[in-house]
């Protein structure tokens, strides 16, 4: 178990209480993989859940290897159980683009919404968005999309949105919807001296219109077991 409460107080503190009326959407993302960025996402999102006055989502931007869900489930006793699935898109818009298209077979093509699922996690306060990649048929692919349309639609229906993306050696997710991000956090770990490759991320998210609130020292050891490094590698 890993418990980042005091941490998440002064990161709650540090990036300020959303102004009322006003959604809020927080990236965490790393330049490198390994840094633990997945587990501060998710503590940050359990945190703001109980301080915001409505709903939080976490939203899992990782299109080809996303974890949330199954890191939630293995901790239920501390998130609580998970709800049945439920379409994640409150007006069919993604942030996604699946091609080439699924065929409906009455004609026509499903939207890129349907593969993307939610899940009430513990109760009505917390939510978590994912891609359900297991329903990808043949050759089909999936990118992230620098579209504002989910983002706004989402701001209606949340008040603090938590975007957990894939790290920047690996994925170019970050600085796609980085111009749709309030606050981005860059998350080091505390043992990583050299801050050279963050600070070419920021520098990146800046270019693509983002703003970046400062770095994250991840002090937990987050080491995935040696399958899940075999396949992230």
């Amino acid at each position: 178990m890993v418990d980042l409460n005091v941490e998440m107080t002064e990161l709650w503190s540090a990036l300020g209480a959303p102004p009322a009326g006003r959604p809020h959407v927080v990236q965490f993302v790393s330049a490198r993989r390994g840094e633990g960025t997945s587990t501060v996402a998710r503590e940050f999102a359990r945190f703001a859940s109980r301080r915001a006055g409505r709903k939080t989502w976490l939203i899992d931007l990782d299109l080809n290897h996303p974890s949330q869900l199954s890191a939630i489930a293995a901790e239920a006793n501390r998130f609580g159980p998970l709800g049945p699935p439920v379409a994640a898109s409150p007006d069919g818009s993604a942030f996604f683009t699946v091609q080439p298209p699924t065929p409906r077979a009455e004609g026509g093509v499903w939207p890129d919404s349907k593969f993307l699922v939610g899940h009430s996690v513990g109760g009505p306060r917390l939510w978590i968005a994912r891609f359900n990649r297991e329903a990808l048929r043949g050759r089909q692919q999936v990118h992230v999309i620098p579209s504002a349309d989910y983002w706004r639609a989402l701001r209606k229906h949340a008040e603090v949105i938590v975007v957990d993306s894939p790290a920047a050696d690996r994925s170019q997710a970050a600085t796609t919807v980085a111009s749709h991000m309030d606050q981005t956090v860059l998350v080091v770990s505390a043992d990583q001296p050299d801050v050279r490759q963050p600070a070419l991320l920021r520098d990146a998210l800046i270019a693509a219109g983002g703003q970046c609130a400062g770095m994250f020292f991840n002090k937990v050891s987050v080491q995935p077991p040696a399958f899940l490094k075999a396949i992230l590698s």
